[in-house]
């Protein structure tokens, strides 16, 4: 085992991960994260593969990649190096055929203007022109109409004091709906104290009081989250998430859900807008919710 091998192989014990739960956070095969820890790169699909994989275990452990890169440079094939220079070797040629098609397009480009502008002149005289031969007189025939006014009359009926009085009878005797205001109380959701199973990561809440079960967790810092249903199956997308991202599903038609967290300092969960109280201080923990069997 190699120097970088072992510093990369502390960090991730220290985060109490094991080869598989790496293997879920980076997408890496395992039997290529044995071989950076063993330091036997020839397990690698290329060379160019070693320093992106190497990078990628050490941000998922927490450590600098490129202070790793210059600490570790002796151990660390520099194959990388040669592709980039190739590559740039190549660019010359691409510039020079950019540079040339510009400048032929920068002397066409007078032409196309000029050509525009003289478009644009006729079109103005040809609708000026058009505008002016139109019948001048047309509009002042319809200005010219005498404007006719309809008088119309609008007749009252005839009121009795007779009816006035029997009107107000009729308003006085009108009983008054009184509304009748039905106050219920809604539902309060219960969520069970956390029981901690006998594989010492998984923790079970019951919740009752509600028919609905939506999941919401909030992410302060670099950790894994995902949300699986009774049968296994990822409802959301499983990765490591950012600071100030939330992850949200609504598990109401599953009656279940298991919540994976890798860093479970940096992260809350909520259900209804509720949140849980965690009831281990562990980093990598499962949080499952399903609905009371009493509901």
């Amino acid at each position: 085992m190699t120097e970088l091998g072992t510093r990369l192989k502390e960090a991730r014990l220290s985060k109490g991960y094991s080869l598989d739960d790496l293997q879920e956070i980076t997408k890496i095969q395992k039997r290529y994260l044995v071989g950076i820890e063993e330091g036997n790169y020839s397990l690698m699909p290329g060379t160019f593969y070693v320093r992106a994989f190497i990078k990628q275990y050490a941000e998922a452990v927490g450590l600098d990649p490129d202070e790793l890169f210059e600490e570790f440079k002796h151990e660390i094939p520099s194959h990388q190096t040669e592709e980039v220079a190739q590559s740039f070797s190549q660019s010359p040629t691409r510039k020079k055929l950019k540079t040339t098609s510009t400048n032929k397009m920068m002397e066409s480009l007078p032409k196309y203007i000029f050509a525009l502008f003289i478009i644009i002149i006729l079109v103005v005289f040809w609708y000026l022109f058009s505008k002016k031969t139109s019948n001048p007189g047309e509009q002042e025939t319809v200005d010219n109409l005498p404007l006719e006014y309809e008088q119309t009359s609008v007749e009252t009926p005839p009121t009795t004091e007779g009816n006035v009085t029997e009107t107000e009878d009729d308003t006085d005797e009108q009983p008054v709906n009184e509304e009748v205001v039905d106050e219920t109380e809604e539902p309060t959701q219960i969520i069970s104290e956390g029981q901690v199973q006998p594989d010492g990561i998984t923790t079970i809440y019951e919740l009752s009081g509600t028919d609905t079960m939506n999941i919401r967790v909030e992410v302060s810092g670099d950790t894994w989250v995902s949300i699986r249903n009774e049968n296994g199956e990822e409802q959301v997308n499983p990765t490591i998430y950012k600071s100030g991202a939330v992850v949200e599903h609504d598990s109401t038609e599953n009656r279940y859900a298991r919540i994976r967290l890798g860093a479970s300092q940096n992260a809350k969960v909520f259900v209804n807008d509720e949140e849980i109280q965690y009831v281990q201080n562990i980093t990598t923990q499962n949080i499952i919710i399903k609905f009371s069997e009493e509901q």
